[in-house]
């Protein structure tokens, strides 16, 4: 089979790396951050470009693939705008509209298959608008909405996302949502078992791209040194608090998260942009006292070592908490590959149900 896939809003490459490894041909990709560019043109390759989605055109996408059919557009739109995290007004924010700019990438190049890739938020009260306009956009479509938990497909890391998978309507064979690929959920230590120390000097380490660590205030690693595995800025002595956390009932209130360090027997939350920081959620290294290094990030998301992130720390740290994890991107491109295979007439109907839960999902809207 000869599958030609499109990534739109590409970032470094994690979707790309799942889809590829799934069986499909990335003929183009884009994204508008030139670092992450940079590093998927390094470690996916040379089928990118640097543009904004609202300036793709479908004939040059279709020029740069060859004039094939394109049998999945992919895609996970910048999603800040949707997180918990955001308050206030959602409606203006541009980069919640991209996930339209999405929609009609789709119409207009028509592929077989598309997956757009987002945060959990956006599959529940503040993003049921934009997912009614999407429906609306692509009637020809069936929509397979889920809530995927990437612990289930091989990372040690509980990052729930919100995906749609779409199907033309003239297809006749089902998609079905992959069932998780691990019975039991891989652990933290699993994950960073045989990375070596980052060195001393915060230069990166000779054998592990980014492995890195980060500077960390005196006081801060203190504080940290007293943060059992899985614990937080409540096991920190009440004179080195934050003064916001002193005097405080540590059986309620405040944020568990800060300070926190994690446990080698569990999971990781939600990697995002902030991993190098005691303050910006559990991000503690399991054992060191330090925050995780870029490298370790890295590897929660299920990116390879070999894979180089490109630009400066903020940028590389960016990349790798707005990454689609490969091992998530691969289970849904590979149900995705079987329907068109059994489509194709490549395979039988019935090996659909070996590696897939479920059918078609009705949309909350």
């Amino acid at each position: 089979m000869n599958l030609v896939a499109v990534d739109g809003f590409c970032g470094a490459g994690g979707l790309s790396l799942g889809i590829e490894a799934a069986g499909f041909r990335v003929g183009y990709a884009f994204d508008s951050d030139p670092h992450a560019v940079r590093s998927y043109r390094r470690g996916v390759g040379a089928h990118v470009e640097c543009a904004r989605a609202e300036d793709v055109d479908v004939a040059a996408v279709s020029a740069r693939i060859g004039g094939s059919p394109i049998d999945l557009l992919a895609g996970g739109p910048p999603c800040q705008g949707f997180s918990k995290q955001k308050r206030g007004a959602r409606d203006g924010d541009r980069r919640n509209r991209l996930v339209l700019e999405f929609a009609r990438l789709a119409s207009e190049l028509a592929p077989r298959f598309f997956l757009l890739e987002n945060v959990a938020m956006f599959g529940q009260k503040r993003g049921l608008e934009f997912v009614r306009r999407i429906r609306e956009t692509l009637r020809q479509y069936r929509l397979f909405p889920h809530f995927y938990n990437a612990a289930d497909y091989g990372l040690a890391q509980t990052r729930q996302r919100f995906i749609i998978v779409g199907q033309r309507k003239e297809l006749e064979a089902p998609f079905l949502v992959p069932k998780p690929t691990c019975r039991t959920w891989r652990t933290v230590a699993e994950v960073l078992e045989g990375l070596p120390e980052p060195p001393g000097d915060y230069s990166v380490h000779p054998r592990f791209p980014n492995h890195q660590r980060a500077r960390v205030t005196e006081i801060n690693v203190r504080r940290f040194s007293y943060v059992p595995p899985g614990g937080g800025w409540r096991h920190i002595p009440e004179a080195l608090r934050l003064a916001c956390h002193r005097n405080v009932d540590t059986s309620k209130g405040g944020w568990p998260d800060v300070y926190g360090r994690l446990d080698p027997a569990g999971q990781a939350p939600t990697i995002t942009g902030g991993f190098d920081s005691f303050t910006r959620g559990r991000y503690g290294h399991p054992y060191a006292d330090r925050p995780l290094t870029p490298r370790e990030a890295a590897r929660l998301q299920g990116f390879p070592d070999s894979f180089e992130f490109m630009g400066t720390r903020h940028d590389v740290r960016t990349q790798i908490g707005n990454a689609v994890p490969p091992p998530l991107a691969h289970a849904i491109s590979q149900s995705i590959r079987r329907s068109l295979a059994v489509e194709d007439g490549f395979e039988v109907k019935s090996s659909l149900t070996d590696a897939s839960a479920t059918g078609q999902l009705e949309l909350a809207v």
